[in-house]
């Protein structure tokens, strides 16, 4: 009777147990969900290749949930499954990300932003040059401006200025050497700045004369 009632009572606490990776699980996703899925919305630039991306890495995640041994680390855990998702997601339609030799050069490397209003000055009146040229960009203008960057520099550029990571965190979602990312984010950039500025001109949100 007395092993009986034992039993009785240690069954709910075992199923208790098994099922608790599976809530701790749950747990993460809810608190990263967000953050997951601003991050595939500029990995795609599609809100519905997105949301299928998301869906993909956390079915990903949750196979792969016993291998991560520090829950600290979860946010850019599956911030890496999402990049390798989003990697296999381009390589089944038939999409090559480019590769850009790191020594090559890019004309957009000697454009400078902070140069280039000082140059053309659309605020003659103006104290804070640089942010109220920045005001003139709504939400859906720096996520065009995003988009158009070269996919391999845009993604450790969302990774630091976006959702905070370090450099160091970047290399190992992105997995890539540190110096890696370091060329990539310069120039990213500079593509950013250049993809603003041509943004503003292109769209009338400044006037100038003779573009650089």
């Amino acid at each position: 009777m007395i092993a009986t009632v034992t039993d009785a009572q240690s069954q709910p606490q075992a199923e208790s147990s098994a099922d608790e990776p599976g809530r701790a699980f749950a747990a993460i996703a809810r608190d990263q969900l967000d953050g997951l899925y601003g991050y595939c919305v500029r990995l795609t630039s599609d809100r519905t290749d997105a949301e299928d991306l998301v869906q993909d890495t956390l079915l990903r995640a949750m196979r792969a949930y016993p291998e991560l041994r520090d829950p600290a680390r979860a946010k850019g855990w599956l911030f890496a499954i999402a990049t390798n998702a989003w990697r296999d997601l381009c390589r089944a339609r038939g999409r090559t990300l480019p590769t850009i030799s790191l020594d090559s050069r890019d004309p957009d490397d000697d454009f400078s932003l902070f140069a280039t209003l000082a140059i053309e000055d659309p605020f003659p009146y103006s104290d804070e040059l640089h942010l109220d040229f920045l005001r003139l960009f709504r939400d859906e203008d720096v996520q065009d401006v995003f988009a158009r960057i070269n996919p391999v520099f845009r993604a450790p550029l969302i990774l630091t200025t976006i959702h905070g990571f370090s450099c160091k965190e970047a290399a190992a979602i992105l997995d890539v050497p540190l110096g890696t990312v370091l060329s990539r984010l310069h120039r990213g950039r500079k593509q950013l700045e250049r993809g603003m500025w041509d943004y503003a001109v292109r769209n009338g949100l400044v006037e100038v004369g003779d573009e650089p």
